[in-house]
């Protein structure tokens, strides 16, 4: 498991061995928290068995899901390479075994042999590099649209469908359709307007049939597109999630610039000189 995680994909057999040896086995039950954001971190997790949930915790018991952790994949990585608090707080979905790396260990492995750092750095590169890709991309996009674009003619004929069965002019065309039904016959208008008897009498059994065959095809169809809906909705929340993330990073690099451009005047002001102005300005 430790040399199929990406993370450690590019070390020899004998590092792999040599650190697999000093992995901490543990065990969590449902709804148990392996670690909790703002504390110490000073080892990552690899998941053994079981799936790990990370979230970060909102006001009172509300929570803000970050994404799930199965089989073969780690979390709690960032803790080995510097000493500030955890960003998340991971906890059991279900029955969970884990295995920890601590730093120090990790520490003690790259000293005997700085290829592991190498590999570890790779790693980290190409993840910066990704990371970078999706801030450079423009986030906000018309989901709607872009499945709408993507729909097959059964989820549009059902979309359709939907639209149509829950609207006034359905409610009322069906009325009417009903009380002419009804009209038509009746046995005294039938026999005036159309001179015999009427086709469907009381009670009126195969416009119930009729009203049953609409049923047991509507039903399903509108099922459909409620589930087509179920999907726009996630995907637009995806993309709110991703708009969000980007703007508060902006915002944190507009702040950063900020502290930096304040900590530059009152160095400039403390040796009693002046920002240089640039020339045209």
């Amino acid at each position: 498991m430790l040399a199929n995680t990406p993370l450690f994909d590019d070390l020899s057999p004998e590092d792999v061995a040599d650190l697999a040896e000093h992995l901490k086995h543990q065990r969590f039950e449902p709804g148990q928290v392996i670690c909790k954001k703002g504390e110490p971190g000073d080892s990552m997790y690899l998941v053994a068995q079981g799936v790990v949930s990370i979230y970060l915790p909102g006001e009172g018991s509300s929570k803000v899901p970050l994404k799930e952790v199965a089989v073969g994949q780690y979390f709690g990585e960032l803790s080995l390479f510097d000493d500030k608090p955890r960003s998340a707080t991971a906890e059991a979905r279900t029955d969970c075994e884990v295995l920890e790396l601590e730093r120090d260990v990790l520490n003690e492995h790259i000293k005997k042999r700085p290829r592991i750092a190498i590999a570890l750095l790779s790693e980290l590169a190409d993840r910066l590099r990704e990371t970078n890709a999706l801030l450079s991309q423009r986030a906000a996009k018309d989901v709607n649209k872009e499945l709408d674009e993507k729909a097959t003619l059964g989820e549009r004929v059902a979309d359709r469908v939907a639209t149509v069965a829950g609207s006034w002019a359905f409610i009322l065309s069906f009325l009417a359709l009903l009380v002419g039904w009804v009209t038509v016959n009746s046995v005294v208008l039938s026999k005036w307007l159309l001179g015999k008897e009427p086709f469907d009498p009381f009670p009126f059994i195969f416009f119930n049939l009729l009203l049953s065959i609409v049923a047991a095809f509507q039903g399903p169809v509108i099922m459909m597109s409620q589930n087509r809906q179920s999907v726009k909705d996630r995907a637009q929340a995806e993309t709110d999630f991703k708009v969000n993330l980007k703007n508060e990073v902006g915002i944190e690099s507009l702040l950063l610039g900020m502290h930096e451009l304040k900590a530059h005047l009152a160095i400039l002001e403390r040796q009693g000189g002046k920002p240089a102005a640039k020339e045209g300005n």
